[in-house]
């Protein structure tokens, strides 16, 4: 019998250099917050998690705002890393949230939370994204929900968050990036002929390796995320 738990003691990208970038992946149990703009490559990055996640057995929960079922499953196909075999084997499990439906976002907040306790068996749970939200919500409910994700977390499971960083206040944004175990920010910046990506690792607490502070990437075909060198990426 393989134990899932033994083997996720870190959650990997699936990528060798990315994972030593962020200190050997990010531990299990730590509540993650992976914030950047439009096209930064937020959706990419917590799909090589779960990619990284099921490739060592373990089970995973994406909630979406921003796809489909089948446009995630095709999306990730289309990077290299095709989860349909884990997907119609129950080891990951997709639920489109339709923002519409909410007029209160604290109801949203209390559905997804009950929802993800009750799934415990599954070790990783995605969130991308909760800009929708974010902006019609009160502080007070945003830090309510994030406490709630961070006791989830204290229970042996991972929670991963992205969100666009305006869609906060900058004190509440101040305050949950506190909260959170891991922040990863993600940046467009423009270079001499081309728009630049880049990934600070601001904090992953009880890495296993150093975090590399600033790494350049570019999002290929067949790949995803590849790490280049940033004096190549701004020649």
């Amino acid at each position: 019998m393989i134990d899932r738990k033994r083997q996720l003691r870190v959650i990997s990208t699936g990528s060798g250099e990315l994972d030593r970038k962020m200190g050997g992946g990010i531990p299990l149990g730590s509540l993650t917050l992976i914030e950047g703009e439009s096209d930064s490559g937020k959706s990419t990055l917590t799909q090589h998690l779960l990619w990284g996640t099921l490739s060592m057995n373990g089970r995973a929960i994406v909630y979406t705002t921003e796809n489909t079922v089948k446009s995630l499953l095709r999306q990730m196909e289309s990077l290299g890393m095709d989860v349909r075999d884990y997907f119609l084997l129950d080891m990951l499990r997709i639920y489109q949230v339709d923002a519409s439906k909410f007029q209160e976002p604290e109801v949203a907040y209390s559905m997804l939370g009950d929802h993800i306790e009750s799934l415990p068996h599954h070790d990783v749970v995605v969130l991308d994204s909760l800009s929708t939200f974010l902006p019609r919500s009160s502080d007070e409910h945003i830090l309510e929900f994030f406490s709630r994700c961070k006791a989830i977390c204290d229970g042996g499971r991972a929670v991963i968050c992205t969100a666009h960083p305006h869609a906060f206040e900058e004190r509440i944004l101040t305050r949950v990036r506190s909260v959170c175990d891991a922040h990863l920010k993600l940046l467009v910046e423009h270079g001499a002929s081309e728009l630049i990506k880049t990934m600070e690792i601001a904090k992953v607490r009880g890495a296993d390796m150093p975090t590399g502070s600033v790494v350049s990437f570019a999002i290929e075909p067949g790949i995803g995320m590849r790490i280049i060198p940033i004096s190549k990426a701004r020649a």
